[in-house]
């Protein structure tokens, strides 16, 4: 396992080592409320795999309009999952590691997680 540094783990603290505060919970409830959808899943999937990807390359494997990805990751940015770099005509995607690794964090427990639904 990777070892965080120190101010990293400051943020990243499992739900088992106690309570969240109210500014905290509000915006682990956002992000975690912008992956509640399987387009943004799929869409932030692609994003991870890609490392960087333009808006209009998620036209297709997502099977949607622009209008429907761009809200989509509209919802992911204001979530602060990902970041967007306008360049021309399209917007790159990335991921924002640090919240997402938050997200896994805050929910272990030390157990394993299982695979089944």
């Amino acid at each position: 396992m990777r070892k965080m540094p120190m101010k990293d783990r400051e943020c990243c603290v499992p739900l088992s080592a106690g309570p969240l505060d109210e500014r905290r919970a509000e915006a682990m409830a956002r992000r975690f409320a912008a992956l509640a959808d399987p387009v943004r899943l799929r869409l932030l999937s692609l994003v991870v795999a890609a490392g960087e990807v333009c808006s209009c390359d998620l036209l297709e494997p997502l099977g949607k309009a622009q209008p429907t990805i761009s809200h989509h990751t509209r919802v992911l940015a204001e979530a602060g999952l990902i970041v967007g770099e306008k360049r021309g005509r399209w917007v790159w995607w990335r991921l924002v590691p640090e919240h997402l690794e938050e997200l896994r964090s805050v929910l272990e427990a030390g157990a394993p997680v299982s695979s089944a639904p």
